[in-house]
């Protein structure tokens, strides 16, 4: 993600659209600490160094992953869930399971992905939006 961010890739392309898997992984657990050293990238950069640097982008890095849409491939983990979707918003959040990658061919992962979202206790509106809504938003350029 940071490497397609900091490449300047969204501000040649605004409209493109990225699915994250997991939930953007880290990023959105650590977003208080990246940002912050996103923000400070290069002020402590000795001259000489300073062309490895990116180039400066047209908007704060941390507006540019939360262009990214996120799923929810995390094991049914209820904290890990929230966690990204408080990070990207109810609008960049798809679902998504790991199907069928564990050893009950799909049936677990969905099962406990389904568990974990159920546990959030989340609108109907929200949750519409995750199971499906989102999808065909995303989708929608495509399918035209």
């Amino acid at each position: 993600m940071s490497h397609l961010v900091f490449s300047g890739l969204f501000d040649r392309h605004p409209h493109l659209r990225i699915v994250t898997h997991h939930m953007g992984a880290m990023i959105p657990y650590f977003a208080g600490r990246v940002e912050q050293g996103w923000e400070e990238m290069g002020t402590r950069t000795p001259p000489a160094d300073a062309r490895l640097l990116p180039k400066p982008l047209k908007k704060r890095p941390s507006e540019y992953f939360k262009m990214f849409y996120a799923d929810t491939a995390l094991s049914g983990s209820t904290p890990a869930t929230r966690c990204g979707l408080d990070y990207f918003g109810e609008r960049q959040v798809v679902f998504a399971s790991d199907f069928p990658f564990e050893a009950e061919g799909g049936a677990y992962l969905i099962r406990e992905t389904v568990r974990g979202i159920d546990e959030l206790n989340l609108s109907p509106s929200t949750r519409a939006a995750i199971h499906r809504h989102n999808l065909m938003r995303l989708l929608a350029p495509m399918l035209n």
